[in-house]
């Protein structure tokens, strides 16, 4: 039963101890030691990590809000432990693969991976102590008020302990398999984010160890019983399993059960330079993920300790990485209540998305004639975005069209399908998907194969970068002339995400923008270096120069006495290059307002650093996900649109697009907003040196930005 130490697995993806950029994931290269800046202290940068947990224990305040509906709090405590299992698969798995390449250079914030590895791990059972102790002491007695009553074998009626046997006979030992643990059975592979039961026997013959997945991957976690009308009964599946284990153990006596769960490195590792096969590379690391290296182990408390010590043993993990619990694993299995549960009262009331009069009117292609035009999801429509490709799709004057695809939500996607018919009409259609895009990989192949069935030109992405822009283009006769029409957005073509993800869609058929994405296609699609684009900055060809640029010539505008301000809103400020520039303009007197829904590595309102600078968070029903940008450039306001972060991957390893927004109009709508989040003090925290919020004081009338922004969008519906 012996394996090899993990630091071996680990470093199997290294060629004769040099270690390539791949084998780290996206999560980051090589780190580095950033010398100070024109005299800005060394402890100026918070680490990206711990940013990132700052970010996660405000959703879990939503979690906690008693004026938060009750419903809405169990959903938020719920994408807490979805946003954990992803730091660890990710983040974490990083970190640790750092550490057993026996790297110790620090990052720009100094912290060395064996330093960041213990903070976060320690940041990591604060915040996952606080989920178990809120669900135990208010989330779950607040639902059995409601109603709502998640119960254990013990307080089941009879009537509901005969359904459970039943439900056990015919659906449920069918599917599972218990897994022995002696010298003929090895230790068995624990399934990723996979609840397992530990169960020890007892016979004639000594102890015994074995292992059963709980199938809640094809059966709901939480089982639903028959209960009195108005109330909604449940019992966890693992715990059906668990009262017959009787039936699955014949002639040994139980002597202990308990819950385990394993989170995995599911970074996705391809050496694209030497693949010969892009796709076909990524498939086989796709399978090959399934054999990623443990990085947490979620247990009972109730574990024996010599189970838990084999445990360690076989996969290899540090006591650092053990989280044990008492109560029910694996929160993000909660919003499976959430969908099941009808009790409207404890939900937030729905928000519609609103109509755009301007694309109403008329085709896409008239509207835009006639000008640009903005949609800002989900207050207002995906389905404008939907309908452009259909109508081009079916338009015979419509020639090509070409996109980029980063994610589309799988399945049966409205966008494929209208490229699909656009191509097996004879259009011209050309389509980057990009198949890395972590955790939809095999959606986007799926995607990218039933779009060559139709005729398309599939692009896989570029070797070394990930594709990120967000944009299409179509090419149209008209009369004696072509036409082109542009759509570009900070967010996916996922119409599913966009009923929760806020961004922004600007339709435009100004003839600069799309001579740039004309450009910018034939960068992605062929082996072309772009030209000096007249509108439009490319990352990784001088995005970054580009936002360097701007913010230096506001700390200019603020040397010379002229108006000088930068709101930023963006789901991450990392990059170290960008935070000095930022830090400089600040002492220079420039206004400097953050709006950060993510990682903040900038340290705001520390004097003689940073103290014009004044940065929030906002976390509410929708996620805030737009990238928007606002420079006072001495009194000539410019905003801009973005796809990319401001991160180090965004714009280095990355094709993105920043853009401008020219209309007045547009202009003056889009800042309009940004100061109307500046003002929120119902879901806003303002961010403290280290980047940990405090609720935004309230002075008058309650702001909520995400209501007023619907009922803004629901007025322009109107007329």
């Amino acid at each position: 039963m012996q394996r090899p130490v993990a630091k071996k697995k680990r470093l199997s993806s290294l060629s004769e101890g040099r270690l390539p950029a791949a084998a780290l994931g996206e999560s980051g290269a090589r780190p580095r030691v950033r010398s100070t800046h024109d005299g800005l202290p060394a402890d100026r940068f918070v680490n990206r990590e711990l940013a990132w947990l700052a970010f996660n224990e405000r959703v879990l305040e939503e979690a906690l809000d008693p004026n938060v509906p009750l419903l809405e709090r169990l959903k938020f405590l719920s994408i807490v432990s979805s946003n954990l299992d992803e730091f660890f698969m990710v983040r974490v798995a990083g970190l640790k693969r750092l550490i057993d390449a026996g790297i110790d250079t620090p990052f720009f914030d100094g912290l060395t991976p064996v330093q960041c590895y213990r903070a976060v791990a320690s940041r990591c059972r604060e915040l996952v102590t606080s989920q178990h102790r809120a669900f135990a002491s208010d989330l779950r007695p607040s639902l059995e008020r409601a109603g709502v009553r998640i119960l254990e074998l013990a307080a089941l009626s009879p009537e509901q302990r005969e359904h459970l046997r039943e439900l056990f006979r015919r659906t449920i030992l069918p599917v599972v398999t218990p897994l022995a643990l002696d010298p003929g059975h090895p230790f068995p592979y624990l399934l990723n984010r996979t609840l397992c039961l530990v169960v020890t026997l007892r016979s004639s013959g000594g102890q015994a160890t074995a292992f059963i997945h709980v199938p809640s991957t094809v059966l709901p976690r939480f089982v639903r019983l028959p209960a009195p009308a108005g109330r909604h009964e449940f019992v966890l599946l693992e715990d059906v399993v668990r009262g017959h284990l009787d039936q699955l153990f014949h002639g040994y006596e139980v002597v202990s059960c308990s819950s385990i769960r394993v989170t995995r490195d599911w970074d996705l590792v391809i050496d694209e330079e030497s693949a010969g096969d892009l796709l076909k590379s990524i498939e086989e690391g796709i399978r090959a993920r399934r054999q990623g290296l443990a990085v947490r182990l979620q247990h009972d408390v109730s574990l024996p300790k010599a189970t838990l010590e084999v445990l360690q043993r076989e996969l290899a993990l540090e006591p650092d990485d053990l989280y044990g619990f008492e109560g029910m694993l694996a929160f993000s299995d909660l919003l499976d209540i959430y969908n099941s549960v009808e009790l409207p009262q404890h939900k937030e009331p729905p928000l519609p998305p609103q109509r755009v009069p301007a694309l109403d009117r008329s085709s896409t292609f008239d509207a835009l004639r006639k000008g640009d035009v903005l949609v800002h999801h989900p207050y207002q429509s995906f389905d404008y975005v939907t309908r452009f490709l259909r109508e081009a799709a079916d338009d015979p004057n419509v020639l090509a069209i070409k996109t980029t695809l980063y994610r589309t939500g799988g399945g049966i996607s409205p966008i494929v399908e209208a490229l699909c018919r656009a191509a097996r009409n004879g259009k011209q259609v050309a389509v980057l998907m990009e198949l890395k895009a972590r955790f939809d990989e095999q959606a986007n192949i799926e995607g990218a194969r039933r779009l060559e069935q139709a005729g398309a030109h599939v692009i896989y992405g570029l070797v070394g970068l990930k594709t990120h822009v967000k944009a299409c283009l179509v090419v149209r006769r008209e009369e004696d002339e072509i036409r082109r029409y542009v759509h570009l957005s900070t967010g996916n073509y996922d119409p599913r995400t966009a009923e929760v993800y806020c961004d922004y869609g600007l339709f435009t058929a100004h003839e600069g923008f799309c001579e740039d994405v004309t450009e910018l296609f034939n960068v992605v699609t062929g082996y072309c270096r772009p030209l000096k684009l007249q509108h439009i900055a490319l990352a990784p060809y001088g995005l970054r120069e580009r936002l360097l640029d701007l913010v230096l010539r506001e700390r200019e505008h603020a040397k010379a006495g002229r108006p000088s301000r930068i709101v930023l809103q963006t789901n991450g400020i990392v990059d170290p290059e960008l935070v000095d520039e930022l830090y400089l303009a600040s002492r220079a007197g420039t206004k400097i307002d953050l709006i950060v829904r993510g990682i903040c590595c900038l340290r705001p309102g520390v004097p003689g650093l940073s103290e014009t600078v004044r940065a929030i968070r906002i976390v509410d029903r929708f996620l805030e996900h737009a990238r928007a940008f606002m420079f006072a450039n001495g009194g000539e306001t410019e905003v801009y649109l973005s796809s990319g972060d401001w991160m180090p991957r965004n714009l280095d390893r990355r094709v993105e697009a920043l853009f401008p927004v020219l209309d007045p109009a547009l202009r003056n709508e889009i800042a309009s907003r940004l100061e109307l989040q500046l003002r929120d003090d119902v879901k806003a925290s303002v961010l403290d040196r280290d980047v940990r919020g405090t609720r935004a004081p309230r002075t008058g009338t309650p702001v909520r930005s995400q209501l007023e922004l619907w009922a803004l969008a629901n007025r322009l519906a109107r007329g």
